[in-house]
């Protein structure tokens, strides 16, 4: 079991973790060459696909140029963050690479550009294509899944993540929001030298590898609810809860002064939407101008909002990553992060406890403007995906 600051515990586990399955890297932002670097830390191995996390203090255009220079025969997609989690849990400045080797992974990465303006049938029929081609010229790779990076301002994430899934069919798919930091400025996602804002780049993989895809969440629901009276859907912004002003409804619900209402009140009380049996976040981005609501996912008129309260996150992420390792320890995890759980980490002071379980299970990721599970866009969770060494059966 870690406790608070455990090094020396961190070290125990990773002695007993098996062998990575993926290759990873990192370099500072302010390295003059990064991914020359990163490709000397990833070694002479032959990869199907490469992902860089970077942070927004880089140069995305220029570790992009720089990436389809070093790496001309593999398949490389990028994305901007908020927050890195790299070798020592959560971080900053860094750009994070992850490595698929040839030897374990067959992929194949889609640029789907015009998101906000999506032609859902000829994209569907596409994905539907390629996961069967992908299929059929690799049957000894018996695990798929598929990993998703979305520009995460494009507002268009719920309509993406719901016309993809239904392509992909047993296929598991699981991603996150490219983000700007705090800045809420510009988020940028790229394939192969390519940069695209309102664009999302699909990878599909197939794997020798067992590949467990999960989403996990810290927050338990109350009894408090609100309804929403006034919305506008397309910006994602509400206008009115219980036809009142919406921040300062909110912030009256929650007990707080509504001239008071940051990024770390929304952190610490955020908002979900039952959906089936589950709950699912609906997470607050900032307050505007005109008092109203905006809102990192969809939202809209007549919407149920019930306050939820947070568990104790350090100990949840223990929990689950023991869950992930109760028929094998992962030998990887890829992990999406929300950037309003890093918030709460901080605010909390729980930033070094969550590193320090982040690290010992190998989590390599970055931190979102949201995440996609399944035909769904959420946040303030953490979906990812975890890698064992058993291998397919005709091994």
């Amino acid at each position: 079991m870690l406790v608070d600051g455990g090094t020396a515990d961190v070290t125990a586990l990773k002695d007993r973790a098996p062998s990575g399955i993926l290759c990873t890297a990192q370099v500072p932002w302010t390295n003059t060459s990064p991914v020359t670097q990163i490709l000397k830390e990833l070694g002479s191995t032959l990869f199907s696909a490469v992902a860089l996390f970077v942070s927004p203090l880089a140069d995305f255009s220029y570790v992009v140029a720089e990436a389809e220079r070093c790496f001309p025969d593999t398949d490389v997609l990028a994305c901007t963050t908020a927050g890195e989690i790299g070798n020592t849990g959560y971080d900053e400045g860094l750009i994070v690479a992850i490595g698929f080797p040839k030897s374990g992974f067959a992929t194949k990465s889609l640029l789907i550009e015009g998101i906000q303006d999506l032609h859902a049938q000829p994209l569907i029929d596409r994905i539907a294509l390629e996961r069967v081609a992908l299929q059929e010229l690799n049957p000894d790779m018996e695990h798929g899944f598929a990993f998703l990076v979305v520009d995460g301002l494009s507002l268009s994430e719920d309509t993406l993540a719901a016309t993809i899934s239904p392509a992909l069919r047993d296929m598991p798919i699981f991603g996150g929001s490219a983000g700007d930091g705090i800045d809420f400025g510009e988020t940028l996602v790229a394939l192969n030298g390519k940069i695209s804002s309102n664009a999302a780049v699909l990878t599909l993989m197939r794997s020798r590898h067992k590949a467990r895809v999960f989403s996990l969440d810290h927050l338990v629901p109350t009894e408090r609810q609100m309804v929403v009276t006034e919305a506008d859907p397309d910006r994602r912004i509400v206008k009115s809860i219980n036809a009142e002003p919406a921040a300062r409804e909110y912030a009256r619900i929650v007990g707080k002064d509504p001239e008071q209402l940051d990024r770390f009140t929304f952190a610490s009380h955020p908002v979900v939407v039952r959906i089936g049996g589950t709950h699912h976040v609906r997470a607050i981005q900032q307050v505007n101008d005109a008092g109203e609501l905006v809102f990192f996912s969809a939202i809209d008129e007549g919407m149920v909002l019930t306050v939820a309260k947070p568990d104790n996150m350090a100990e949840h992420l223990r929990r689950k990553m023991e869950d992930l390792s109760k028929d094998g320890v992962p030998a990887n995890i890829i992990g999406c992060d929300c950037i309003l759980r890093r918030i709460e980490a901080e605010q909390t002071q729980m930033s070094r406890e969550l590193s320090d379980i982040l690290s010992s299970h190998r989590v390599t990721g970055f931190s979102t403007y949201g995440e996609q599970i399944g035909p769904l866009h959420v946040n303030h969770t953490m979906s990812g995906v975890a890698f064992y060494h058993t291998e397919s059966s005709s091994e």
